[in-house]
């Protein structure tokens, strides 16, 4: 905890006491903990107490291993895969494109691999709104209803690189089970909804089927995460919208698929929580 969250000054005072440098803690050493957060004198007192660089952990994540996705990698003869390394590469790039939103909590978007904005609507079986019957959606607040009765309803949708982004600014709806399902056929779904009472919680999809749920998007790696999990989550710690673009393979330019959607969509009237 304190070479997550301490200085390096605590770190050291807990190594005088005698504790044990290489002990594990939901799957990871204190000094996996200082380089997943960057903590980097942390990382040469732990280093220099005789934490081991090369324990293995976190699904392949050695501490080494994982240094080499940060700006102070530890000697290794470990590497990154060339996938690896793009997912890396592409980090800077994705935060500054989505870096502006939100503003705030109450939205919810679902970010699609492989299929454009007409597919979407296709497969969700719903109305494109055309461009004169659009409100005016410039000021979204949390209490807003733009399209009327109809508003819980409406989502809007987005091509980007890579597939497309649907997004819901005042409901949970395009985060829910069924949206999810039904975008997901052949491919991969990671939605989110950013509860304001309970933070973010994410739903992944796959092939027309929720295999996750409520996991947490720009939070903590766990010991239970694939290798591609906790690669991420270190990328995008506290960076939930650009978590789950990357974690389907999206690369939005802007933010414009997030606050200024291409269409908008009217979704059927139907339970989205039960299929």
């Amino acid at each position: 905890m304190a070479a997550a969250f301490g200085s390096a000054q605590e770190v050291a005072a807990l190594v005088a006491q005698g504790e044990d440098v290489d002990a594990l803690y939901d799957g990871s050493t204190a000094l996996w903990r200082a380089v997943y957060v960057r903590n980097f004198d942390s990382v040469e007192v732990l280093l220099a107490a005789g934490a081991d660089p090369a324990l293995p952990m976190m699904s392949g994540w050695s501490p080494a291993r994982l240094s080499l996705a940060t700006e102070r990698p530890l000697a290794t003869d470990e590497v990154l895969t060339p996938r690896e390394l793009a997912a890396v590469e592409e980090r800077d790039r994705l935060v500054a494109a989505v870096g502006r939103f939100p503003a705030g909590d109450g939205f919810s978007i679902a970010c699609v691999a492989g299929i454009d904005a007409h597919e979407a609507a296709r497969r969700l079986k719903a109305y494109v709104v055309p461009d004169d019957e659009r409100p005016d959606v410039t000021n979204w607040t949390w209490d807003d209803e733009p399209f009327g009765d109809d508003s819980e309803l409406a989502v809007g949708v987005t091509d980007v690189p890579g597939g497309c982004v649907l997004m819901q600014p005042w409901y949970y709806n395009a985060a829910t089970p069924v949206v999810a399902n039904l975008l997901s056929a052949g491919t991969v779904v990671y939605a989110m909804y950013a509860n304001p009472k309970s933070g973010n919680q994410g739903r992944i999809a796959r092939d027309g089927q929720v295999v996750a749920w409520d996991p947490h998007p720009g939070g903590s790696a766990n010991a239970d995460d694939t290798t591609l999990e906790v690669l991420l989550a270190h990328l995008y710690a506290g960076k939930a919208v650009a978590y789950c673009c990357a974690y389907v393979g999206l690369r939005p330019e802007n933010t414009k698929a997030f606050t200024e959607p291409d269409q908008w969509l009217l979704l059927p009237d139907r339970d989205y929580w039960r299929a």
